[in-house]
């Protein structure tokens, strides 16, 4: 549920003061019980105390100076009337020094201000308390076991104690003259200088956590780091530390991105095995940690949001990467963190390397979480790949693919939750399908042919492609927990291929039957392309005349839609015609090697010698030799193929029914050599030149652009210098977002 703003400023405004309020009123009312019950418990030992065994009235008279004479009383009169043990007179200037949260100490005064009451109030609380331990230890162990509030009562107890590991860790060892004269020397030190943070007060930090892996100054890099990372923000916050000097902040943040693991790994050491980490969580060494712990990990958190350097957000993701076995306990922290790497992830502007760094991070916390924050991980990952893959071009669709296979490598590390995800969003996509085919709206198909319903489509065939392998699953001796996946998958993409047959959408169509043949390569699984590609042969667009154009060839890779200004054009058909040659071929080589080909082969064979033969007519309106030749070749090579299988299997001695014999049938033989095969090989070859060819130009156009791009903004610079300081300064924030510009000091 949203938080209102009205919430929020009662949080900023008035939050801490009514928690100190509460807390104030809560020592008064422990005071006043434990004032009460201590009453009731002497009037108690007093009733006990007033009837005499031997009949004998108690005297009524007050009691007399402690110097007078007890020669009158009897033993048993002394000890049943009872007494008081008067209290030492306190000596002045014994009170212990408290520790801030800040580090500091502070000294009791004689004038106190009204804020300070509060200390005082707890200071005297536990004094009762001590008292109170010493003089009836069965009340206060009564106490202990019914009313514990009233004696557990520690207001800074986390930093409080992180000060006293320190100390005990680092202090030990040292004289107590020493530690004296450095406190005197800190309290020396004017405020402004203790805030500030120097290269010499980072040099000592460094110096201390990577010699003596101290935490005192791992919790002072932790704090001044928080202060780095909310660098000139107007948030309200105060912070210990204040930087201003570039060198410093660079210094600073190296620090604590490198050293603060190697700490946490020298005093809590996270032990891996099996594939799961564990972290002494129980420990009250981590206990005392958590609130830096948190804190620390927020700012990397806050950091990554706003970083804009390559180099400095790999560096923050690989510092996140040794933290996630001490935060996984923070389930509120770990999915606030999943979902900004996965943002840096999804961002195809960033580059290749930072980008693996970020899947680098949500690939460890499926290993070492539990199901809970798995599952969370791979929703906050489809969504980031959907949301990445919106805008796809020449430029981005290698950064889309990247997305594509290292988040299907994710679904295989636990393949139980994987399927449990996989199978929901799958299901949306066939919501959505579905919706398209029954509301007969203009714009329906619309969520359906996009580029973030084809690179799902795609996704989930590279998933079940990738951990549904048949050799895999022949080595494990069992199926995947995916493969239930394939089935909805194929059949999803196969309604979505047919919701729009127009021939503006053959590439969408193209790109479709790609996944699917993905599918069936990897999984073994026959699926019925060869129909879905001759209507494309069989439509209006191939069969009527082409006009000419001079239009650039159309990219199906890049592209689910033409526009109209390829309809009809000899452009269009050709690549129509090349695609369709290519993916009827990739289709049958599958199969090339199985004892049933020919039979496969012959209803498409029929189909294909018929179209030619229609095309070559003297009246055909279609002309265009170079497609008749293409599917002319693909006929010649399928019908040698089916001729070499019928050879084959001729000279086998098993009967149809011998499953075994008919799945080992050309087992040893590869694929290569078949006739099929053979052609398929050579395309592939010339397809891979051709593709390096414009990859190699299109690095060329791209190089040129940026030139231009340059020279353009040279020429503005030098017709308008006042502008030309005001460039560098963006382009200075943008290369290094963490650097703060010195002429501004």
């Amino acid at each position: 549920m949203p938080v209102s703003k009205s919430t929020k400023k009662f949080e900023k405004n008035h939050l801490k003061d009514v928690i100190k309020q509460r807390k104030s009123v809560a020592k008064i009312k422990q005071k006043q019980i434990l004032k009460t019950k201590l009453k009731e418990r002497k009037a108690k030992d007093n009733e006990r105390a007033e009837p005499l065994e031997n009949g004998d009235k108690a005297d009524s008279k007050p009691p007399k100076a402690a110097s007078s004479s007890f020669a009158d009383m009897s033993v048993d009169q002394f000890f049943q009337g009872g007494f008081q043990v008067p209290e030492m007179p306190k000596a002045k200037g014994t009170k212990k020094r408290k520790r801030t949260q800040t580090g500091e100490e502070k000294t009791p005064v004689a004038d106190r201000s009204e804020s300070e009451s509060g200390s005082e109030d707890e200071a005297d609380h536990k004094e009762q308390l001590a008292a109170l331990a010493s003089k009836d230890p069965e009340f206060y162990k009564y106490l202990q076991q019914n009313d514990a509030e009233l004696i557990d009562f520690d207001e800074d107890a986390d930093l409080a104690e992180i000060d006293a590991l320190s100390e005990s860790e680092e202090d030990d060892e040292s004289p107590r003259k020493k530690q004296k004269a450095d406190k005197k020397a800190k309290a020396a030190e004017s405020v402004h200088d203790e805030n500030e943070v120097t290269k010499a007060t980072v040099d000592k930090w460094r110096s201390a956590m990577e010699s003596a892996s101290s935490l005192r100054a791992m919790k002072e890099v932790v704090l001044a780091f928080r202060a780095a990372a909310h660098l000139n923000e107007e948030d309200g916050k105060t912070y210990k530390y204040s930087i201003s000097d570039s060198g410093v902040y660079h210094e600073l943040l190296i620090i604590a991105l490198q050293n603060v693991p190697k700490v946490l790994q020298h005093h809590l050491p996270a032990t891996e095995k099996n594939g799961r980490v564990r972290v002494a969580t129980d420990s009250k060494k981590f206990r005392t940690l958590t609130p830096l712990l948190k804190s620390h990990t927020m700012a990397m958190h806050h950091l990554l949001e706003n970083l804009s350097d390559a180099a400095t957000l790999r560096m923050t993701l690989d510092s996140l990467l040794s933290l996630l076995p001490y935060v996984l306990s923070f389930k509120k922290v770990v999915r606030e963190i999943a979902r900004t790497v996965v943002s840096v992830w999804s961002d195809v502007s960033n580059t290749e390397v930072t980008r693996v760094s970020a899947f680098l991070v949500l690939r460890r916390l499926v290993v070492v979480g539990d199901p809970g924050i798995r599952e969370a991980v791979l929703k906050q990952t489809y969504q980031g790949l959907v949301k990445g893959s919106r805008n796809t071009t020449v430029h981005t669709i290698q950064g889309v693919n990247l997305m594509k296979n290292t988040a299907a490598e994710l679904w295989g590390l636990d393949p139980n939750v994987g399927y449990t995800t996989g199978f929901a969003f799958i299901r949306q996509l066939a919501i959505h399908l579905r919706n398209s085919i029954t509301h007969k709206s203009k714009d329906s198909y619309k969520t359906v042919y996009n580029w973030q319903y084809i690179h799902s489509l795609d996704f989930w065939s590279r998933v079940v492609s990738a951990h549904c392998e048949s050799l895999r699953e022949a080595e494990s001796g069992k199926q995947s927990p995916l493969r239930p996946l394939i089935y909805p998958t194929v059949q999803v993409t196969l309604g979505a291929l047919r919701l729009i047959p127009t021939s503006q959408y053959f590439p969408l169509r193209f790109q479709l039957v790609r996944s699917l043949l993905r599918i069936s390569s990897a999984t073994s699984t026959y699926i019925p392309l060869a129909p879905a590609l001759y209507e494309v042969l069989n439509s209006a667009e191939m069969k009527k005349p082409a006009k000419p154009s001079t239009l650039k060839a159309l990219d199906f890779n890049t592209n689910i839609r033409a526009s109209k200004a390829y309809l009809r054009t000899r452009v269009y058909q050709d690549g129509v015609a090349e695609q369709v040659t290519e993916l009827l071929s990739e289709f049958f080589v599958l199969w090339t090697k199985n004892i049933a080909f020919p039979e496969l082969a012959l209803p498409v064979l029929v189909m294909l010698k018929r179209w030619v033969k229609e095309m070559s007519k003297k009246n055909s309106g279609n002309k265009n030799g170079k497609v008749n030749t293409a599917i002319g070749l693909l006929i010649q090579k399928l019908e040698a193929n089916a001729k070499w299988i019928e050879e084959k299997r001729a000279k086998v001695e098993f009967s149809p029914t011998d499953r075994a014999g008919v799945e080992g049938f050309l087992k040893d033989t590869e694929w290569e050599k078949s006739p099929l095969g053979a052609y398929i090989t050579g395309q592939r070859k010339t397809r891979e030149q051709k593709a390096k060819l414009e990859e190699e130009a299109r690095k060329i156009e791209d190089k040129n652009r940026q030139k231009d791009k340059k020279a353009k903004t040279v020429d503005a610079a030098e017709e308008f210098p006042e502008s030309e300081s005001e460039e560098d300064e963006e382009m200075e924030v943008g290369d290094m977002d963490e650097d703060e510009s010195e002429d501004d000091e």
